[in-house]
C-alpha cells in the first residue's frame, strides 16, 4: 500500500481543522496529515499540536510567518519527500474539498495518473454556495488558462491536487513562485510540460461555512499575469 499525505495548509482555521481531519480519516484511515500552519493567531497551531499528540498519522509544520498557500505548499512538499511519502495531496483545510474523493483520487494514480486533479469543471463535479458571480471568475479563469497555454485542463485553478513522488521531483519546484490560482495552475503547467500523465477527477466543491476565505484580488490578478508569463517562457523554450 502507498505510502499517503496530505498537506493541509492554515491560517485561523481552528473552527474547521478538527472537522476536516477527521473527514479526511473516515475515507482514507491509513492517510498521514501535514498541518502547515503560518502562525495562526486564532490557535490554529495549538490545536494542531494537541491532535498530534494523540494521532501519530497526523504531523505539524510551524512557519513563522503568513507567507501565502504556495509558500506553505513548497514548505510541506519538501518536509514530505524528505519523510518518502508516495502520494502527496493538497487539500484545503475549510471542509470544501470533499474528502471522500480522496481513494477515487490514489486509485487514478496508482492506474498511471501522474497528478491527479479534483476538478469542479468536468463532467460530474460542480460548485455548492457560491454566487453565480464567483463561478463565473472561477470558470473563466480556468478557461483563460487552457486557451493561452493550449492545454486540456478544466479546472487549472483547483486546490485539491495528488502528487507521485516522482512528480514533484520533476517539476522543479525551486523554480516556483507564485503564491495563490497562479500556484496551481505552474505546478499543473509545469506536469504537462513534462510530458506527465494528468488526470481530472469530477468533485462536488462546497463552500466554506466557518472561517474567512483567503481569496483576494491581488491572488486573482497574480494568476491573470502568470498565464502569460507562463506561455512566453514556453515559446522562448522552442
Amino acid at each position: 500500500m502507498s505510502k499517503v499525505i496530505i498537506l493541509v495548509p492554515t491560517y485561523n482555521e481552528i473552527e474547521n481543522l478538527e472537522k476536516a481531519i477527521s473527514a479526511i480519516h473516515h475515507h482514507a484511515s491509513q492517510a498521514h496529515i501535514l498541518v502547515i500552519d503560518d502562525q495562526s493567531p486564532d490557535g490554529t497551531g495549538d490545536l494542531a499540536d494537541r491532535l498530534a499528540e494523540q494521532d501519530e498519522r497526523i504531523h505539524v509544520l510551524h512557519r513563522q510567518a503568513k507567507e501565502g498557500l504556495g509558500r506553505a505548499y513548497l514548505a510541506g512538499f519538501a518536509w514530505s519527500l524528505a519523510y518518502d511519502y508516495e502520494l502527496i495531496f493538497e487539500m484545503d483545510a475549510d471542509l470544501s474539498h470533499p474528502a471522500e474523493a480522496i481513494p477515487r483520487m490514489m486509485e487514478a494514480a496508482h492506474q498511471g495518473a501522474d497528478l491527479v486533479l479534483g476538478s469542479r469543471w468536468v463532467k460530474g463535479g460542480g460548485v455548492v454556495g457560491w454566487p453565480l458571480k464567483r463561478k463565473i471568475l472561477s470558470r473563466g479563469g480556468s478557461l483563460y488558462a487552457r486557451l493561452i497555454l493550449g492545454a486540456p485542463i478544466k479546472d487549472f485553478t483547483g486546490g485539491f491536487k495528488c502528487f507521485k513522488r516522482d512528480t514533484l521531483l520533476q517539476i522543479n519546484l525551486a523554480d516556483v513562485s507564485a503564491v495563490g490560482y497562479g500556484f496551481q495552475i505552474d505546478l499543473t503547467w509545469r506536469a504537462l510540460q513534462k510530458g506527465l500523465v494528468v488526470k481530472e477527477i469530477p468533485i462536488i466543491f462546497t463552500d466554506r461555512v466557518a472561517g474567512k476565505s483567503k481569496m483576494s484580488a491581488d491572488i486573482f490578478k497574480e494568476a491573470l499575469l502568470l498565464v502569460w508569463k507562463l506561455r512566453f517562457a514556453q515559446k522562448n523554450l522552442k
